[in-house]
């Protein structure tokens, strides 16, 4: 299954990129799903055509899919809403008040890995487009897997184990409802699918993302820092979308000024991101709504490429190992010195602070006791070393 991800800032065009993206591949025989993960969704308008919170067949070979959350809830995570929605009946919160609370923020994000994973395990599509919320909401999404195998091991064990003591002992003398083992069941399962979808995002080969950006300084300043976190969260960026450039064919005193000023965004684009592949799209003189303009748009875009094609298969991340020094090597690139943070937990792993962003590296067996011996940033790597116990 290729998973193909859109990302960028508010307002690039995403969705539109999405849609024309997944209706190529459907023409070209590939099964293919685009599916929204952001709450404002908008695929809907761009298709011109109603969607709901259930999978929908749009035309041939392709389906579409804007996430409703209190459907997941109730469909896939049953038991952990109830619990919930019981404790706050407790509590004093009832009603829909209580349904409401129990949908937890962020499991927006937890149903589309989800859909992934079940995607790939009954391997009903070929290609899958994601149309992200903007970056930093995109940044959650894909940081998830990480997160959620950290709380599930080093918390959700230990709070089980509790539970199973408390339901014998204090549950028999308090109204306040315990988690159930059907509850526990369904954190278990979550935090199984979790890992499945981390290995399918870090699987350069065939997730990749796609950074949209227009040509605006704002615009790739933003694409620059999302460059930078998505390599810390070790996903492959393949290529970039220039989106909404003006055509050299418009004229005017207004379209000749945006035209120069395009061009030296471009310019800088260029500078900044090569020798990533750069994909462009011309600002089209209409809105982009219904399937026929995105054809457009596609053309525009991929011309008579394969969208599915993988314009780089790179990890951002790699250990290595010479004369008894291990490292882990990961490309930052845009980062500098004063921006990265370096802490060693007692639990075996790193945590790498860059900027806004926080990531959890669990060590490999052979470096959970080792000692780290230095870092460094060098042509955009951070470089952290450590000397295995046999080397002391």
């Amino acid at each position: 299954m290729r998973l193909i991800i859109n990302t960028g800032k508010g307002g690039v065009g995403k969705t539109s990129v999405s849609v024309a993206t997944a209706k190529r591949c459907a023409d070209l025989g590939y099964r293919t799903i685009v599916m929204s993960t952001d709450s404002a969704h908008s695929v809907a308008d761009s298709m011109d055509m109603e969607l709901s919170g259930q999978i929908t067949h749009v035309c041939k070979n392709l389906d579409a899919l804007e996430i409703d959350i209190i459907t997941e809830m109730k469909t896939r995570w049953d038991d952990i809403q109830n619990y919930i929605t019981a404790f706050m009946d407790s509590q004093g919160v009832e009603g829909m008040t209580a349904e409401e609370m129990a949908i937890l923020p962020g499991m927006e994000m937890v149903a589309a890995l989800m859909y992934i994973v079940d995607f790939e395990k009954n391997d009903k599509y070929d290609v899958v487009v994601m149309d992200t919320a903007p970056t930093a909401e995109t940044l959650r999404l894909l940081s998830f897997p990480d997160i959620s195998q950290w709380y599930a091991e080093k918390i959700f064990s230990i709070f089980k184990k509790v539970m199973s003591i408390a339901r014998a002992t204090v549950g028999k003398f308090m109204d306040m409802p315990l988690p159930t083992t059907a509850v526990f069941n369904s954190v278990e399962d979550l935090k199984d699918k979790m890992e499945e979808a981390r290995v399918i995002l870090e699987d350069p080969k065939r997730t990749t993302v796609r950074l949209v950006v227009n040509p605006e300084k704002m615009v790739i300043n933003e694409t620059k820092r999302a460059y930078a976190y998505l390599c810390l969260y070790n996903k492959n960026v393949e290529c970039l979308i220039v989106n909404r450039v003006f055509p050299e064919t418009y004229k005017g005193d207004y379209f000749d000024f945006k035209l120069s000023e395009q061009k030296k965004y471009i310019e800088y684009i260029h500078q900044a991101f090569d020798p990533m592949k750069i994909l462009y799209s011309e600002q089209m003189n209409t809105e982009l709504l219904g399937l026929d303009l995105l054809d457009k748009m596609a053309d525009n875009i991929f011309g008579d490429s394969d969208p599915t094609d993988v314009y780089s298969d790179h990890s951002p991340m790699r250990f290595t190992k010479e004369d008894g020094i291990y490292k882990i090597i990961l490309e930052l690139p845009f980062i500098e010195k004063k921006d990265i943070e370096l802490f060693r937990t007692n639990d075996g792993s790193v945590i790498v602070h860059v900027g806004s962003q926080k990531r959890n590296i669990a060590l490999p067996l052979t470096l959970t006791h080792a000692k780290m011996i230095g870092a460094e940033l060098k042509n955009e790597e951070l470089i952290i070393s450590f000397r295995g116990e046999d080397n002391d």
